[in-house]
């Protein structure tokens, strides 16, 4: 249920209006716009009469929700999130310039690339330290190093740190060293490690699973959310299909889908979901057209010897080229809007 206030509604009942709500045994979320003011009840709302609060002279609408997601929804919050990762912002405007290689391989490889991509215009660095793989045998990330490799980059380039967390075990490690943590498709629903993410304010980058629903991805968005921690960036990297040719298919109708049922800021990552090098330009250029807040794209110094997915890495000039493409659409989009 959202209550929504009356323009310029006084602080005062806001106030009276939150209490009423607590004494009702609901949680109270309170969002305030530059027009609008709703305040958001959370809790058993079938045995609440909505007269008790439509008759009051400073509300001008009460309403259901009816999706089961709440925190997450556009009618909670209708502006836009704005999320900052360690002074980087995303959404609302801004785009998220994610680069790096898809594994840390050693301390020169990661520095050449976060050096190449930022003087490109990246302004976060991705790198994977602890890898989910198929195969048992193959290379598995080299884990805490890894993230102490990323913590000396960061600290020579300025970048801010996107990795992968796997498992709650290393949850206050990533809560030190990452800026935005990455929960990969095959953990989207793993729901003990997503409530555990609300006991934390780093910013969360949820991916959306392999076969998952939108409904699916946005509850699992609810449940980070719903356990503390309201700062999610959702990513969409390609779904399974039938088709065999790529890796996944990339489902681009999900950017202004989610932007119309929740306020949270939407990236793509075009290099997981082609699975192939010269598939990233034109789904990154459509993404942007498309609405997105930002790309997650893999670079490799040396892509056909990289130890995890070389083929849908760039070099650093293809990058470089890129960027420049990107600015352009987005900055026509601009003068459009």
């Amino acid at each position: 249920m959202i209550i929504v206030m009356k323009p310029r509604s006084k602080q005062e009942d806001i106030k009276r209006l939150t209490d009423k709500v607590l004494e009702k045994g609901l949680e109270a979320h309170v969002v305030q716009g530059q027009e609008l003011t709703i305040i958001g009840c959370i809790g058993d709302t079938s045995r609440i009469d909505l007269k008790q609060f439509e008759l009051d002279l400073s509300v001008d609408r009460v309403m259901h929700v009816q999706e089961p997601y709440k925190l997450a929804n556009r009618a909670f919050h209708p502006e836009d999130s704005c999320i900052d990762v360690s002074g980087v912002k995303v959404g609302r405007g801004h785009l998220a310039l994610i680069a790096g290689p898809c594994s840390v391989e050693s301390t020169e490889q990661v520095l050449e690339i976060a050096q190449a991509v930022k003087a490109s215009g990246a302004n976060m660095l991705r790198g994977g330290a602890f890898k989910p793989r198929t195969s048992p045998y193959a290379f598995q990330g080299m884990g805490v190093d890894g993230l102490k490799i990323l913590s000396e980059v960061k600290a020579e380039t300025g970048l801010p740190i996107v990795s992968e967390l796997m498992s709650p075990e290393y949850l206050d490690l990533f809560n030190e060293k990452v800026d935005l943590i990455q929960i990969g498709a095959r953990n989207m629903q793993n729901f003990d490690l997503l409530k555990h993410l609300g006991d934390i304010n780093r910013p969360i980058l949820l991916k959306r699973g392999l076969n998952a629903t939108y409904e699916e991805w946005v509850m699992s968005a609810e449940y980070i959310m719903a356990s503390g921690n309201e700062n999610v960036i959702l990513c969409e990297r390609g779904i399974r299909t039938f088709e065999s040719y790529t890796r996944n298919t990339l489902d681009l109708q999900c950017i202004p889908v989610m932007k119309k049922l929740t306020h949270l800021p939407v990236i793509i990552d075009p290099s997981h979901a082609g699975g192939k090098w010269w598939l990233v330009e034109p789904m990154a250029k459509a993404s942007i057209a498309a609405g997105a807040d930002g790309l997650m794209i893999e670079v490799h110094n040396d892509p056909s010897n990289a130890l995890c997915d070389g083929a849908q890495s760039l070099k650093p000039d293809k990058y470089d080229e890129l960027l420049k493409n990107i600015v352009e659409i987005a900055h026509v989009i601009e003068k459009k809007a």
